[in-house]
């Protein structure tokens, strides 16, 4: 672990006011906020410092952006380089040299059959930029407008991106069942479940009575984040692959979270062997910093320029900060080693199942891993073998792991999925400190009188 000098704790009374400001002034909509009730001033590799002067490990990462953990000397080197050169911060979608050197390191992380007939573009700041981006390539390359999106999906918060994630309606998405082994939609799991998801894909696209017409695109997750950490099965990517190419859909893959090693290859697509139409990039790409583009094949260019713009295409600080990400993370092979480790945390944490009833399930790829807490006492509802979910619970957990210095992100349908997202440079000391906390908490919310009414959450 990266050691600096401990940020020198303010009076209570200072960050106290500054949260107390934060809550009078900015919007209700607030998330991440509210239950990480922490000022922080100083940040190197997994641990961040508050101005209490308190430390914490952060296995929240900027919701997956951070990479290679806060201000990594690559990144800050990266940065201190275009500010030095004197280099334009603000260019629009013009070329410079600092643009074309992320777009070549880029490249050359891609799987080599899609990269080898790609284009680019830099949609905006967020994530959710890049997939409104995309529906509007496939739409504009097909001329449909239908999309196929999967239930427990999160593509962002801007319309059309809340549309497919199940947030809002629109008669243009139908929604499709996305496999799970835990909470199976069809109550088997494993590869049945999954053989009839697909199956329900293909009927309800070949069914001339279904009322859903060849669509404009299908997106999905190769591992759902936001939804729970739900990893797709690799045969039923494929067979969602083979589906969308022989009816000629495209496939748009959202590597926003999954990208960039997270889930122990460069992109999650690479564990099935899929090739994608359309890529959605964002979060560790930039370093950091804001940065999102789409990739797609050339064959899908075809629409007219401005037909997706914005201000802030041209970030050349996040370009900068992104290559040096890119680059270390291929050099240094840190998609293997997150391959490696997840998998050993993985096993750690089923271990710690046993002795805990209320893990109803331990998920994940790489260090993309999620604990679904349950009520083990209570009977199933959905009519599986499952328990129901414990959202008090896993918000006690929260709060127990935020008192022992662990930061950690809740996600899922009903906020009971505890998420760990640390940075791929995570050692195997950090990782037991991490997993040990995490026990430490489990524990002592499980055994908290207050627990049942424990109210909050970050969703």
């Amino acid at each position: 672990m990266a050691v600096t000098e401990p940020a020198p704790a303010a009076p209570p009374a200072a960050y106290e006011g500054i949260l107390r400001r934060q809550a009078m002034r900015e919007s209700a909509a607030r998330t991440y906020a509210r239950s990480l009730p922490i000022v922080p001033v100083r940040a190197r590799g997994l641990t961040i410092e508050g101005a209490d002067g308190r430390r914490y490990l952060d296995c929240l990462s900027g919701a997956g952006t951070l990479a290679l953990g806060h201000n990594h000397p690559v990144v800050l080197e990266a940065i201190k380089k275009v500010l030095d050169s004197g280099a334009p911060l603000h260019v629009l979608d013009l070329a410079t040299p600092v643009k074309d050197a992320f777009t070549t390191e880029l490249f050359a992380t891609l799987p080599r059959e899609f990269a080898e007939n790609a284009r680019i573009q830099f949609c905006g700041p967020a994530g959710t930029d890049a997939v409104e981006a995309a529906f509007k390539l496939v739409r504009a390359a097909t001329g449909r407008s239908g999309l196929l999106a999967f239930t427990g999906a999160y593509h962002g918060m801007t319309a059309g991106a809340l549309a497919a994630s199940g947030g809002a309606e629109d008669v243009r998405v139908t929604r499709l069942p996305f496999p799970q082994e835990y909470r199976c939609p069809f109550g088997v799991g494993g590869e049945r479940g999954a053989r009839i998801a697909a199956r329900w894909t293909e009927t309800v696209l070949d069914d001339p009575k279904s009322g859903t017409p060849t669509p404009a695109g299908m997106i999905l997750e190769p591992v759902q984040g936001e939804g729970g950490v739900n990893p797709a099965p690799d045969s039923w990517l494929r067979r969602m692959r083979d589906i969308t190419a022989a009816r000629s859909i495209p496939l748009i893959a959202d590597e926003v979270q999954t990208g960039v090693g997270r889930t122990g290859a460069f992109w999650a697509v690479e564990h099935s062997g899929i090739v994608p139409d359309v890529m959605v990039l964002s979060k560790a790409i930039g370093g950091s910093l804001p940065l999102a583009v789409i990739v797609y094949r050339s064959e899908l260019d075809t629409w007219q320029p401005g037909a997706h713009a914005g201000t802030f295409r041209g970030n050349q600080l996040a370009m900068a900060a992104g290559t040096a990400t890119l680059a270390y993370v291929r050099e240094n092979r840190l998609a293997e080693r997150a391959g490696t480790l997840g998998a050993r945390m993985l096993a750690s944490l089923r271990a710690l199942a046993a002795d805990h009833p209320c893990i109803g399930d331990v998920r994940g790829r790489g260090l993309m891993i999620g604990v679904e807490l349950v009520d083990p006492e209570a009977a199933p509802v959905d009519g599986g073998s499952a328990a129901p979910p414990d959202p008090a619970l896993a918000v006690a957990v929260q709060q127990e792991c935020l008192r022992r210095g662990l930061i950690v992100e809740l996600g899922g349908r009903h906020s009971t999925v505890v998420r760990l997202l640390p940075p791929l440079t995570l050692t195997d000391e950090q990782a037991t400190a991490v997993i040990d906390r995490l026990a430490d908490a489990m524990a002592a919310a499980e055994h908290s009188p207050h627990r049942r009414t424990a109210t909050g959450s970050i969703r």
